[in-house]
């Protein structure tokens, strides 16, 4: 059975309802009625680039060398360069593949003839069958992101569509991955709804209508699969928080994207999203520091940072298997502990969550407990993204309307993602025949591939399959 996954990326499941019952996406209006529309989350951070290891790993991002679309490599052994730190964003997106857990398969390794568009995560896709990939696309890409060109995003997702409609008549492929990046793109620029994301989505339903007339007149539509998904949702922003520049009004040497080329700094800023960021402290250290090792110097900084209207949520990693939940300006403080595949979450001085004490969830259990919270899936995320040895001693979630990255875009956040709330975790999951079980997470994704694909389905993945 073939399988085809698209990612409508940025892409909200209230706004794609929307676009279906205004008859603006006839195609995937006819997936949902045939098959199923699911709302599930994705992991944290809600980024593009960390937030495709679910579909193509089983994984969340932390655990398997992606902290954020940017982290600072204490180690030195990783990003070798004076700054000692990596961005996604532009010419390192190169070294994601290596970035990666070697041990965690991608789904390109293990399901055979394999399509892949923008897909970020490479390893195990041969290279003639990646879209995207080329040096001119990139010049491309990189003049149209500089000068905010959202009609150029929109013709890049048309040519990218038409490729891989094409490629998939020609090769006729096992598996294909290809995302389309219209949503996020012209969502960042113009808002998460309107004309603009309209005509982005009619971009993904063209394609899936193109994918099914093939299968159609093969006869195989009945055994194609075909799931259309989102790897983060969206949320307006009214207010960039300078986070570098905060940081250094605090009397803190500290590095950040671009500027990244110095072994002077004593903080590295890495944001990601807008509305996230890790932050690294102590950066003479070569093994991370947790929380009681990092001594009273950097109190004032998590105490300022606590006060800003632009934070809404701090996790402190206290131990391997544990860390601190800080709700922002006033609203206390958790303690969130792991053993065992078990989580506990016990409130402080306050309930940042907004669960009461919790012990002994299951991640499943975690899962629903948090569902309908303003931090969907929280508890499972957090844990993860702490534990990760790539992760910062400080990691800020951004309150609502806010973001973290006042300078250095080259064009203004007008909406933005990255965060922990539920506007920037919930993604909407289509899928062109009915589904045999609950589909929680991203993270479900690459296991049912697998399983709709007849393949064995790896131990250790952080899914399970919905098939």
């Amino acid at each position: 059975m073939p399988v085809v996954i698209i990612v409508a990326d940025g892409a909200r499941p209230d706004v794609l309802k929307d676009a279906m019952s205004r008859g603006v996406v006839p195609a995937l209006s006819a997936l949902r009625d045939e098959g199923s529309l699911e709302t599930i989350t994705t992991a944290f951070p809600s980024v593009t680039g960390p937030a495709y290891t679910p579909f193509l790993m089983g994984r969340y991002p932390g655990p398997v060398g992606l902290p954020g679309l940017r982290w600072y490599d204490r180690t030195r052994t990783t990003s070798r360069l004076p700054g000692h730190s990596r961005s996604y964003v532009g010419p390192e997106m190169r070294h994601v593949d290596s970035d990666l857990d070697p041990h965690a398969p991608t789904i390109f390794e293990l399901a055979g003839s394999s399509l892949g568009a923008l897909n970020v995560i490479s390893r195990g896709l041969p290279h003639d069958r990646r879209i995207g990939r080329s040096l001119w696309f990139a010049i491309k890409t990189g003049r149209t992101h500089f000068s905010g060109n959202v009609e150029g995003w929109l013709a890049i997702d048309r040519d990218i569509a038409a490729q891989v409609s094409r490629s998939i008549g020609q090769i006729r492929p096992d598996f294909v991955f290809a995302a389309l990046t219209g949503v996020d793109k012209t969502s960042h620029q113009r808002g998460h709804s309107g004309p603009h994301v309209d005509e982005a989505l009619r971009i993904v339903n063209d394609l899936v209508a193109d994918v099914r007339l093939q299968a159609e007149r093969r006869g195989e539509w009945g055994d194609t699969h075909v799931w259309v998904v989102s790897d983060h949702g969206h949320s307006p922003v009214e207010h960039h928080e300078n986070l570098i520049g905060l940081v250094r009004d605090l009397g803190f040497r500290a590095i950040a994207h671009p500027f990244v080329f110095s072994n002077r700094g004593e903080v590295a800023v890495m944001v990601s999203g807008n509305a996230m960021s890790h932050l690294y402290l102590d950066l003479a250290h070569r093994t991370r520091p947790w929380l009681a090792e990092l001594g009273p110097r950097w109190k004032p900084l998590r105490d300022a940072l606590l006060s800003r209207d632009s934070v809404d949520l701090m996790i402190l990693p206290c131990a391997p298997g544990e860390c601190e939940i800080h709700g922002s300006r006033g609203r206390g403080y958790a303690r969130l502990r792991w053993q065992s595949g078990l989580i506990d979450y016990e409130p402080i001085t306050g309930d940042p969550i907004g669960t009461g004490t919790q012990r002994g969830l299951t991640d499943e259990a975690a899962y629903e407990i948090t569902r309908d919270t303003d931090y969907p899936d929280s508890l499972v995320q957090v844990a993860r993204l702490s534990d990760s040895p790539r992760s910062g001693e400080i990691i800020l979630s951004a309150s609502r309307d806010w973001d973290f990255r006042s300078k250095y875009e080259p064009i203004p956040h007008v909406s933005s993602h990255g965060a922990l709330h539920r506007d920037h975790m919930l993604v909407p999951l289509l899928t062109n025949h009915p589904i045999d079980a609950r589909a929680r997470r991203t993270v479900d994704v690459m296991p049912s591939a697998l399983t709709a694909l007849g393949l064995a389905v790896p131990q250790g993945l952080d899914g399970a399959s919905f098939i």
